[in-house]
């Protein structure tokens, strides 16, 4: 008797988490994901034969912890991207470094502080990204 009370006051307890929002971790990380990525913006980046070109400047907030990017034209190419924090350098992020981009989302900052202003440098990995739409999820 003791221990069916126990598990009828462990499953009402679950059952009150659940129903006030507690989800599991994989759950709540798959939501945070989603609505990070679901206020992606939309860019286009068109090859010239001159340097990176800049979007932005962009201000972080507290729907993603990380800067983001994937593309979007799936041909094949990759693009070159880093992150600038304009009011503190004009050099990218990790020494100085472009990290390589395509169809899957991937990082190109990471814990970035909310009401943070950056730019993205995004150039071609080679000359077959002419015209390539890609998003950027911040």
């Amino acid at each position: 008797m003791i221990r069916t009370r126990a598990l009828a006051s462990a499953l009402v307890t679950v059952a009150a988490l659940l129903g006030a929002g507690a989800a599991p971790a994989a759950a709540q990380s798959s939501a945070a994901a989603t609505s990070c990525y679901g206020g992606a913006k939309n860019l286009n980046y068109r090859y010239k034969g001159d340097g990176p070109r800049e979007y932005g400047p962009f201000t972080t907030s507290s729907r993603c912890g990380d800067i983001n990017m994937r593309l979007t034209t799936d041909d094949q190419s990759f693009l070159y991207a880093c992150v600038v924090f304009v009011d503190h350098t004009d050099k990218c992020n990790h020494d100085n470094t472009y990290s390589l981009h395509g169809t899957p989302w991937a990082t190109v900052a990471t814990d970035v502080k909310d009401g943070t202003r950056f730019v993205l440098r995004v150039g071609p990995y080679d000359t077959d990204a002419q015209n390539v739409n890609f998003q950027l999820a911040y």
